[in-house]
């Protein structure tokens, strides 16, 4: 048996798209907000760690996390519900204090949310409509920054507002904080990192790392390698932080069990199995490859991917578009016919 060096927590990570086309089985944003209920919920009952969603805007998928986490909360016991990542450039860091502590607290304290810069949008400066723009000399990225600090601020719960001398209820003495708020929400923040310097920036502001399946192209090595270093730098630069808690660091990838004719003719054919380097927002960058194989062969080919080694968490992005059961079925696969083989489990 292959041995890494970690065991892993293996979750799910949905884009939530949805079409009205015949052929997709979330043919309406109701289809993929109520499957992706019941996607959490199966997922936890085969034995999964987490369930985790992406947020794009002016998309036809997943938007707006917290009332979909907190009605994941509320019908599920055990699984980590997160995201992965929230835009900061269109977030209010005052109401998203609020929604994020209302929804942990509804799933008693199981939340993991991933934050990020954000990636390209469907519209330019889509921020710019929701009443966002960025300081005089700053970019956009500054501003994302700038928001999660003030986000990692609230989280605290500390007070800071001055209370009215007549107020309209009792208040508790000294000043006064958001509510309501939850404890230790705030050690489960993760920043989705697109290059080593963020990495480093996450590690010192006390974040956990979430690294996707794409990064800024840093060297002329493999994906994997590069990942491996950026989630090694950022442990460095946590130690060299100080923090007391040990953090967590999530990778994704797209990894299919080929076990049954259906697996076969959709996932057996026409596999990528290498990096492919592209240009976004003007940056070089580096994607990682897909997994599609029988189950033996496809653990060997994952014992070799050295930044699924170095992470704790493994979140694998779904084809939510085909459906719970199938979906359900791509996680089982995995869970039981793969991970024991490399140790995960």
């Amino acid at each position: 048996m292959i041995v890494q060096q970690y065991v892993k927590n293996i979750g799910f990570l949905s884009f939530g798209h949805w079409t009205p086309s015949p052929h997709s089985g979330t043919r309406s944003a109701s289809d993929v907000l109520l499957q992706s209920i019941d996607l959490a919920v199966a997922a936890e009952e085969l034995g999964a760690d987490g369930a985790y969603f992406r947020v794009h805007h002016y998309a036809r998928q997943l938007s707006s996390p917290f009332p979909l986490l907190a009605a994941i909360g509320a019908k599920t016991s055990k699984i980590e519900i997160g995201t992965g990542v929230i835009d900061m450039r269109y977030e209010n860091p005052f109401y998203m204090t609020e929604d994020a502590g209302s929804a942990d607290l509804i799933s008693g304290g199981r939340l993991q949310l991933g934050i990020s810069r954000g990636s390209p949008e469907q519209v330019i400066d889509g921020w710019r409509y929701f009443g966002y723009a960025p300081a005089e000399g700053q970019s956009d990225a500054d501003m994302a920054r700038n928001h999660t600090e003030v986000f990692l601020e609230l989280l605290k719960g500390e007070g800071f507002a001055r209370p009215n001398p007549r107020p309209m209820f009792p208040n508790p003495p000294g000043l006064l904080r958001l509510e309501p708020h939850s404890e230790g929400l705030r050690d489960r923040i993760w920043w989705g990192a697109g290059s080593d310097a963020t990495a480093r920036w996450a590690a010192k502001l006390g974040m956990n790392l979430m690294s996707s399946t794409l990064k800024d192209h840093e060297s002329n090595e493999p994906f994997h390698v590069q990942q491996a270093k950026q989630i090694r730098t950022f442990r460095e630069a946590w130690k060299e932080a100080g923090h007391e808690r040990e953090p967590r660091t999530s990778v994704s990838r797209s990894i299919f069990a080929l076990v049954n004719d259906t697996d076969r003719a959709y996932f057996g054919s026409d596999r990528d199995t290498n990096d492919q380097i592209g240009v976004i927002d003007s940056t070089k960058s580096i994607f990682g490859r897909s997994y599609a194989a029988e189950p033996d062969v496809l653990a060997k080919e994952l014992a070799e991917d050295e930044a699924i080694a170095e992470a704790d968490t493994l979140l694998l992005t779904v084809p939510n578009q085909l459906g719970v059961d199938y979906n359900a079925h791509v996680i089982e696969s995995i869970l039981t016919q793969v991970a024991p083989e490399l140790g995960w489990r």
